[in-house]
């Protein structure tokens, strides 16, 4: 953790142990959790009222899913991030939960560690999955991508350069060593690019480069 504000994390789960352990930990590691939450509607709600920065999201919830809770929170506040933690490592629910908005997917093996790790990042902006799900994702963005646009938004030539490397899966502190430039500036060109191409998240960032070839070498 930096010297900045403590990051503001809201926990959803359906199991109170489970919940309160994982709310224990992160507090533990030096972020400040906002809010719990067991079940989707509630999340809804409180997430509102909270403002969590990030929202770790169990799938599988009563009265609504993880899912459409992770849909009506980013609606509702697109600078939320949400961390996705579920049981489940099934495709389909990964792809659903991406595509709902969630920045990350980890699975409940994941070690404390790995998990506090991933709502750090998560908060900075990065796309964070278990390991076997980021290829999954960026494997189905391809799948579905129509092709390259010439009919987008013009981007600056230092925005292509960003985003060539957040489509290799670059966090932005790697972007600003790589291009020598500091890391606020990387994340106002993440930032931007996000508003010209009318995105939510580095996701969906990533799977616009994707499309377009900018993975890839010129």
């Amino acid at each position: 953790m930096s010297g900045a504000a403590p990051v503001r994390v809201m926990v959803v789960d359906d199991h109170p142990i489970w919940r309160e352990g994982v709310a224990r930990d992160l507090a533990e590691a030096g972020f400040t959790v906002v809010a719990t939450a067991g079940d989707g509607a509630a999340a809804v709600r409180i997430a509102a009222a909270a403002r969590p920065e990030v929202v770790l999201m169990d799938l599988q919830l009563p009265v609504s899913s993880g899912v459409d809770a992770t849909r009506a929170i980013i609606a509702a506040d697109p600078t939320a991030r949400v961390l996705v933690l579920s049981a489940s490592g099934e495709d389909a629910d990964v792809l659903q939960a991406v595509k709902a908005g969630a920045t990350g997917y980890l699975v409940k093996s994941a070690s404390r560690d790995e998990l506090v790790a991933a709502v750090g990042r998560v908060a900075r902006g990065d796309a964070v999955f278990s390991p076997g799900l980021a290829g999954l994702v960026l494997g189905e963005f391809r799948r579905i991508a129509a092709g390259p646009d010439d009919t987008g938004p013009r981007l600056t030539e230092r925005e292509v350069d960003v985003l060539r490397l957040v489509a290799k899966g670059l966090s932005a502190r790697q972007i600003a060593d790589r291009l020598v430039l500091s890391h606020r500036t990387v994340q106002n060109h993440v930032q931007n690019t996000l508003s010209k191409l009318q995105l939510h998240n580095r996701v969906e960032l990533t799977r616009y480069a994707i499309e377009r070839g900018l993975d890839t070498d010129p």
